[in-house]
């Protein structure tokens, strides 16, 4: 699921990618409005299942994290966290429990408020599995295109 769901640089909130054009990806964001658009390969799109998160170790996938805060809200429509009035502490904190070897040097207070954003906005769009499929069917990256 997280294959489809895309970050635009530069643009707010995540998009779901609903096909693809000539040269161009058509999105619709994900929120209430469902607005389309085309995203050019001159923007920089990347999709959720590519990202991870910082750990003193090793890069965790972004869906596992997702998954950790599923399990520390219960399930809960939003994050209990309200990232607006946050602290940096408060945020780190937040972090500390879901991912607690996270690289407190290269995750920024920001990265926590963009993930927590994430989380809140795939919640409240019915999206709650975060696992993929780990077999990658013919033509599912979004970077084939031609």
């Amino acid at each position: 699921m997280l294959k489809t769901i895309l970050a635009i640089s530069g643009k707010p909130g995540l998009y779901r990618l609903v096909s693809r054009g000539n040269r161009s990806l058509i999105v619709e964001t994900l929120d209430a409005a469902k607005k389309r658009m085309p995203a050019f390969g001159t923007d920089k799109i990347i999709s959720l299942a590519d990202i991870a998160m910082y750990t003193d170790e090793e890069e965790v996938p972004l869906r596992q994290v997702l998954n950790n805060i599923k399990e520390k809200e219960q399930g809960k429509c939003v994050a209990s966290i309200d990232i607006k009035k946050a602290t940096k502490d408060e945020l780190f904190a937040f972090m500390a429990e879901v991912l607690p070897s996270f690289d407190r040097d290269r995750v920024h207070a920001s990265d926590v408020k963009k993930l927590i954003q994430w989380y809140n906005l795939l919640i409240e769009n019915g999206i709650t599995d975060f696992n993929e499929d780990l077999q990658e069917t013919p033509g599912d990256n979004i970077d084939d295109r031609k």
